[in-house]
């Protein structure tokens, strides 16, 4: 699941990506309004946390625009603003949930599970792109109707560069996102892994390299 945190409170912001990728979500986040909004034109997000009170356009005016451009994602707001006027405002205009800020992170979880299971988020379990498919359940993949038997790293690279398709994932990114912690950005243990995964999946084309910037996989993806 791919969520998209927009809080220009930068603490905030980080605490919550990194809370919520320690729960197993691939995470995004914008700093300001308009930021926020240009990531969710290009991405395709199963869930935007939003703040109100934004430099730029105010939370507000972003789901204004989510819906002026056609931006299907859910959006649960966190917002310091709590009278009752604000809420009924942010759940008018599109919101599926409001949460008063400060709040605990337990209940933030809560409130995302219960999102998850009335089907406001889209809690997509397998990924296709081609004729390659990925199975998040059961942690298999194939090319065609051909099983390929891949690593807890390789299988890590995969999620990662279908999530992100059409778009580059550098060293970096891939380093704190699969390998996640002690990861020395000298070695050339990413490119050996991916080497790896391009000979099982027996398509060089499918994870193309930008020189000097990344990886990504180009098409469209689709989630089922």
């Amino acid at each position: 699941m791919k969520i998209l945190i927009i809080e220009d409170e930068p603490r905030l912001n980080e605490f919550l990506k990194k809370g919520l990728e320690q729960q197993g979500y691939v995470v995004d986040s914008a700093m300001n309004g308009s930021a926020g909004l240009e990531l969710a034109s290009v991405g395709s997000y199963d869930l935007v946390l939003l703040d109100i009170m934004l430099p730029g356009q105010n939370g507000f005016e972003v789901l204004e625009n989510f819906r002026q451009f056609e931006i299907k994602a859910p959006v649960i707001i966190i917002s310091a603003l709590s009278n009752a006027d604000r809420v009924i405002e942010g759940l008018d205009k599109g919101a599926i949930d409001y949460i008063k800020k400060p709040f605990d992170f337990g209940e933030l979880m809560a409130r995302i599970r219960a999102a998850v299971r009335r089907g406001d988020a889209k809690n997509f379990t397998k990924y296709s792109i081609g004729n390659f498919h990925l199975d998040l359940l059961s942690r298999k993949a194939w090319m065609g109707d051909q099983e390929i038997q891949l690593t807890k790293r390789e299988f890590g690279l995969m999620e990662l560069l279908l999530l992100r398709t059409n778009r580059i994932v550098t060293k970096t990114e891939i380093a704190e996102k699969v390998w996640e912690v002690n990861f020395d950005m000298g070695s050339n243990v990413i490119e050996v892994h991916l080497s790896q995964l391009r000979k099982k999946l027996g398509n060089a084309d499918l994870i193309r390299t930008k020189v000097g910037t990344g990886y990504y996989i180009e098409g469209e993806l689709i989630k089922s």
